[in-house]
Protein backbone atom coordinates (compact mmCIF):
# COMPACT_ATOMS: atom_id res chain seq x y z
CA UNK A 1 0.00 0.00 0.00
CA UNK A 2 1.02 3.46 -0.77
CA UNK A 3 0.88 6.42 1.36
CA UNK A 4 0.73 9.66 -0.74
CA UNK A 5 1.28 13.13 1.51
CA UNK A 6 1.14 16.30 0.31
CA UNK A 7 3.37 19.27 1.64
CA UNK A 8 0.68 22.42 2.86
CA UNK A 9 1.67 25.50 0.75
CA UNK A 10 2.40 28.26 2.93
CA UNK A 11 1.09 31.64 2.96
CA UNK A 12 1.71 33.20 -0.45
CA UNK A 13 4.72 35.79 -0.68
CA UNK A 14 3.40 39.64 0.68
CA UNK A 15 3.19 42.05 -2.99
CA UNK A 16 5.47 45.26 -2.05
CA UNK A 17 3.43 48.11 -1.04
CA UNK A 18 2.82 50.21 -3.38
CA UNK A 19 4.46 53.41 -3.66
CA UNK A 20 3.33 56.57 -2.11
CA UNK A 21 0.70 59.29 -4.17
CA UNK A 22 3.31 61.36 -5.59
CA UNK A 23 1.61 63.98 -8.12
CA UNK A 24 4.64 65.06 -9.33
CA UNK A 25 6.57 62.02 -9.81
CA UNK A 26 8.26 61.85 -12.95
CA UNK A 27 7.74 65.76 -13.59
CA UNK A 28 10.41 67.78 -14.83
CA UNK A 29 11.50 70.23 -11.48
CA UNK A 30 10.98 72.76 -13.82
CA UNK A 31 7.63 72.50 -15.45
CA UNK A 32 7.41 70.86 -11.31
CA UNK A 33 7.60 74.67 -9.97
CA UNK A 34 5.86 76.41 -12.71
CA UNK A 35 2.78 74.16 -12.16
CA UNK A 36 2.76 75.39 -8.21
CA UNK A 37 3.18 78.98 -8.99
CA UNK A 38 0.51 78.92 -11.37
CA UNK A 39 -1.58 77.15 -8.48
CA UNK A 40 -1.01 79.56 -5.90
CA UNK A 41 -0.85 83.08 -8.71
CA UNK A 42 -4.54 81.36 -9.06
CA UNK A 43 -5.59 81.52 -5.33
CA UNK A 44 -4.23 84.75 -5.15
CA UNK A 45 -6.51 85.57 -7.52
CA UNK A 46 -9.71 84.27 -6.57
CA UNK A 47 -9.01 86.33 -3.20
CA UNK A 48 -7.73 89.11 -4.67
CA UNK A 49 -11.18 88.86 -6.66
CA UNK A 50 -13.00 88.36 -3.18
CA UNK A 51 -11.79 91.98 -1.38
CA UNK A 52 -12.52 93.65 -4.89
CA UNK A 53 -15.88 92.47 -4.36
CA UNK A 54 -15.72 93.06 -0.05
CA UNK A 55 -15.23 96.48 -0.79
CA UNK A 56 -17.57 97.34 -3.68
CA UNK A 57 -20.77 95.50 -2.07
CA UNK A 58 -20.66 96.98 1.94
CA UNK A 59 -23.15 96.61 4.41
CA UNK A 60 -25.16 99.98 4.99
CA UNK A 61 -27.02 100.61 8.17
CA UNK A 62 -29.88 103.11 8.55
CA UNK A 63 -31.95 104.28 11.59
CA UNK A 64 -33.51 107.76 11.88
CA UNK A 65 -35.50 109.33 14.79
CA UNK A 66 -37.32 112.79 15.40
CA UNK A 67 -36.93 114.95 17.66
CA UNK A 68 -38.92 118.37 19.36
CA UNK A 69 -35.86 120.32 19.45
CA UNK A 70 -33.17 122.39 17.42
CA UNK A 71 -30.32 121.35 15.56
CA UNK A 72 -27.87 123.13 17.98
CA UNK A 73 -30.07 121.36 20.87
CA UNK A 74 -29.38 117.46 19.40
CA UNK A 75 -25.93 118.55 18.15
CA UNK A 76 -24.86 119.71 21.99
CA UNK A 77 -25.93 116.11 23.27
CA UNK A 78 -24.42 114.13 20.37
CA UNK A 79 -20.90 115.46 20.91
CA UNK A 80 -21.44 115.73 24.90
CA UNK A 81 -19.56 112.75 25.49
CA UNK A 82 -18.58 112.80 28.70
CA UNK A 83 -22.05 112.32 29.61
CA UNK A 84 -22.43 109.32 27.47
CA UNK A 85 -22.16 106.96 29.96
CA UNK A 86 -25.00 108.23 31.66
CA UNK A 87 -27.57 107.54 29.03
CA UNK A 88 -25.96 105.94 25.97
CA UNK A 89 -26.57 101.73 25.99
CA UNK A 90 -24.30 101.98 22.68
CA UNK A 91 -21.63 104.08 22.73
CA UNK A 92 -21.17 104.01 26.55
CA UNK A 93 -18.38 105.70 26.11
CA UNK A 94 -16.49 108.29 23.50
CA UNK A 95 -13.39 110.32 23.92
CA UNK A 96 -11.69 112.67 21.37
CA UNK A 97 -7.90 111.40 22.42
CA UNK A 98 -5.88 113.72 19.71
CA UNK A 99 -5.00 117.48 20.48
CA UNK A 100 -7.21 119.95 18.88
CA UNK A 101 -10.55 118.94 20.06
CA UNK A 102 -13.53 117.72 17.64
CA UNK A 103 -12.58 117.97 14.19
CA UNK A 104 -11.98 116.39 11.23
CA UNK A 105 -8.40 114.18 11.75
CA UNK A 106 -8.71 114.18 14.87
CA UNK A 107 -8.93 110.89 16.80
CA UNK A 108 -11.43 109.36 19.15
CA UNK A 109 -11.75 106.52 21.64
CA UNK A 110 -14.28 105.00 21.45
CA UNK A 111 -16.35 101.69 23.56
CA UNK A 112 -19.41 99.68 22.40
CA UNK A 113 -21.74 97.82 23.96
CA UNK A 114 -23.47 94.98 22.13
CA UNK A 115 -25.58 91.86 23.40
CA UNK A 116 -23.45 91.74 26.60
CA UNK A 117 -20.25 92.85 25.00
CA UNK A 118 -17.85 95.60 25.32
CA UNK A 119 -15.29 96.23 22.22
CA UNK A 120 -12.92 99.10 22.20
CA UNK A 121 -12.12 101.01 18.95
CA UNK A 122 -10.05 104.31 18.21
CA UNK A 123 -11.90 105.75 15.42
CA UNK A 124 -10.37 109.14 12.64
CA UNK A 125 -13.11 111.86 12.58
CA UNK A 126 -13.68 112.83 8.92
CA UNK A 127 -16.61 115.41 9.43
CA UNK A 128 -17.62 117.61 12.36
CA UNK A 129 -19.82 120.43 11.40
CA UNK A 130 -21.29 121.83 13.88
CA UNK A 131 -25.18 121.85 13.76
CA UNK A 132 -25.07 119.22 10.62
CA UNK A 133 -22.80 116.05 10.76
CA UNK A 134 -20.62 114.33 12.82
CA UNK A 135 -18.60 111.04 11.14
CA UNK A 136 -15.93 108.69 11.85
CA UNK A 137 -13.84 105.64 10.07
CA UNK A 138 -13.00 103.15 12.70
CA UNK A 139 -10.68 100.00 11.43
CA UNK A 140 -11.03 96.49 12.54
CA UNK A 141 -6.88 94.93 11.69
CA UNK A 142 -5.95 95.82 7.71
CA UNK A 143 -7.53 98.10 6.17
CA UNK A 144 -8.98 95.23 4.21
CA UNK A 145 -10.47 93.56 7.00
CA UNK A 146 -12.90 95.30 7.87
CA UNK A 147 -13.76 99.57 7.75
CA UNK A 148 -16.65 100.49 9.58
CA UNK A 149 -17.54 104.29 8.31
CA UNK A 150 -20.06 105.98 11.42
CA UNK A 151 -22.67 108.97 10.26
CA UNK A 152 -24.85 110.98 12.39
CA UNK A 153 -27.00 113.30 10.61
CA UNK A 154 -28.97 116.08 11.80
CA UNK A 155 -31.79 117.93 9.37
CA UNK A 156 -34.51 120.03 10.07
CA UNK A 157 -38.04 118.70 8.94
CA UNK A 158 -40.92 120.85 7.23
CA UNK A 159 -42.86 120.13 11.13
CA UNK A 160 -40.04 122.20 12.70
CA UNK A 161 -38.59 119.46 14.30
CA UNK A 162 -35.38 117.45 13.75
CA UNK A 163 -34.51 114.46 11.98
CA UNK A 164 -31.04 112.36 13.22
CA UNK A 165 -30.26 110.15 11.00
CA UNK A 166 -27.73 107.29 12.43
CA UNK A 167 -25.75 105.32 9.89
CA UNK A 168 -22.96 103.14 8.94
CA UNK A 169 -21.59 101.62 6.08
CA UNK A 170 -19.07 98.90 6.62
CA UNK A 171 -16.86 97.10 4.00
CA UNK A 172 -14.04 94.46 3.82
CA UNK A 173 -13.15 90.64 3.68
CA UNK A 174 -14.60 89.64 7.23
CA UNK A 175 -18.01 91.49 6.37
CA UNK A 176 -19.77 89.42 4.81
CA UNK A 177 -19.47 86.96 7.79
CA UNK A 178 -21.26 88.74 10.18
CA UNK A 179 -23.86 90.44 7.92
CA UNK A 180 -26.87 88.52 9.67
CA UNK A 181 -25.75 89.98 12.95
CA UNK A 182 -24.92 93.69 11.91
CA UNK A 183 -28.59 93.96 10.10
CA UNK A 184 -30.17 92.39 13.25
CA UNK A 185 -27.93 93.20 16.58
CA UNK A 186 -25.92 96.23 15.80
CA UNK A 187 -28.66 97.87 13.74
CA UNK A 188 -31.14 97.22 17.59
CA UNK A 189 -28.14 98.90 19.28
CA UNK A 190 -28.59 102.33 16.69
CA UNK A 191 -32.05 102.46 17.09
CA UNK A 192 -31.68 102.16 20.81
CA UNK A 193 -29.04 104.92 21.26
CA UNK A 194 -31.32 106.99 18.47
CA UNK A 195 -34.42 106.97 21.05
CA UNK A 196 -32.13 107.47 24.18
CA UNK A 197 -31.07 110.39 22.64
CA UNK A 198 -34.23 112.14 21.39
CA UNK A 199 -35.09 111.52 25.29
CA UNK A 200 -32.34 113.28 26.80
CA UNK A 201 -32.51 116.20 24.11
CA UNK A 202 -36.36 116.49 24.53
CA UNK A 203 -35.64 116.28 28.36
CA UNK A 204 -33.08 119.29 28.27
CA UNK A 205 -35.18 121.01 25.75
CA UNK A 206 -37.80 121.55 27.95
CA UNK A 207 -35.97 122.68 31.21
Amino acid sequence: MSVTSSASAGPPAASPAPAPYAPWRGVPRRRRRSRILSVLAGFVAVLGGYAVWAHTHPVRLTASVEIEATPGQVWAVLTDFGAYPRWNPFVTEAAVTSGGGLRAGATMRNRLEQKGETSTFTPTVLEASAGRELRWLGRVGPGWIADGEHRFVIERTARGTVRLTQSEKLSGVAVPFVAGSLRTDTLSQFRAMNGALKERVERLAAR
